[in-house]
This record gives C-alpha cells, structure tokens and sequence, in this order.
C-alpha cells in the first residue's frame, strides 16, 4: 500500500515537473525563433537596396535634358575647347574601375600621372560590403573632396567595368563638388570571348 501511495506521488510529480519544464521549453524556443526574426528583420534593413547599376541604368530622355544638342557630342574644336580656362585636353581624369567585388578610384592629371588614388576597402568596407553602390559612393565623395583641397574643380570621367558602383561612384563625385565635363566607358568587350565548359556526361 506505502509503495503504490509513493509511486502514484512520485509520478504526479515527475508529470506536473515534466509538463512545467515542457512549457518553460516552449516558452523560451518561441522567444528565441522571435529574437532571430527581429534580428534577420534588422539584418534586412541594415543591406542596401538593389542598384540599378548593372541590372539596368535609368534611361534619360536626352531631348528633354538638352537643349543644344550640337554641344554635346566632341568635334575638332573639343580637345582645345576651354572649360574654366583649362584646354580639354589638359584636364585632369578620373578612372573609375568597377568590378562585382570592389570599386576603385584613381585621379591623374592629363598625361596618367597619378595623384590620387582610393579603394572601398581602403575607405573601410570589408568583405560583400566592398561591391555595393553604397560603398562605391562614399569613397567618391571622399576622394572628390581630397581632389578639391588639391584645387582640381573640373574633370573629366572614365568608366572601366561592370558592377553595382558605376553609377554611384559618378554620383558621388558629383556630391563632392566635382564638375563633370565628360564621362567616357572604357569597358572592353571581347568579340572572340574563351569557349563555354565542355557538357557534362550524364
């Protein structure tokens, strides 16, 4: 009788014990998956947003942009053309290089001495970081400020590569105070590119 007294005790306890524990358990997992949704929500906010460099650039409606359209487009006149008092010819350029992992910003004067020259990982973004149009902007700003404390106030453009910075890098040397007078795409295309992988046997 003292035996089966004690067992049934014994397994009301272990029960009311285990279901508390079993709730306890529940409670904390349900907060835990509720701090990693918040945390992926945060996550999600801190990323930047999808650029329009490469997945496609604006379009502008160049006949609403421009009123003299003879000015736009270089002649024989253009290289010796002043702007602010400097030849064409004679400014100096910035090299914007873009690729999918980095931006990278270089400033020579007319002849491809260079001057300046600044990274998005020099600037301090590490790893995926590095590749966003948020990243390519801010080194711009930064070297186009460094370029105007040299006196450089106008400047020609060159663009070489594809990547989420194309776009961006020019807007942030705009941001700086820079005046663009042209901007020129270097980007080579390769008319007899390697072959594709042989198939895959099956």
């Amino acid at each position: 009788m003292l035996c089966n007294r004690f067992l049934k005790s014994f397994r009301t306890l272990y029960l009311n014990d285990h279901n508390r524990f079993n709730a306890i358990r529940t409670i904390s997992l349900s907060n835990a998956l509720k701090r990693e949704v918040e945390d992926r929500k945060e996550m999600y906010k801190s990323l930047p947003v999808q650029d329009e460099g490469t997945t496609g650039e604006k379009a502008i409606d160049i006949d609403a942009l421009i009123q003299h359209k003879e000015d736009v487009f270089p002649t024989i006149d253009t290289p010796n053309k002043l702007f602010k008092g400097v030849p064409y010819q004679h400014l100096p350029i910035f090299h914007i290089r873009v690729s999918s992992n980095n931006t990278i910003l270089s400033l020579t004067d007319y002849k491809g001495a260079p001057q300046l020259i600044r990274s998005c990982g020099m600037e301090g973004f590490k790893n995926t970081r590095k590749g966003t149009n948020i990243a390519a902007q801010a080194t711009a700003i930064s070297i186009g400020a460094k370029a105007i404390e040299r006196g450089v106030r106008t400047v020609r453009v060159r663009v070489k590569g594809l990547g989420p910075g194309r776009m961006s890098a020019i807007k942030g040397l705009q941001m700086s105070g820079l005046e663009i007078i042209s901007i020129t795409d270097n980007t080579p295309v390769s008319w007899n590119p390697p072959r594709p992988r042989k198939a895959r046997k099956l």
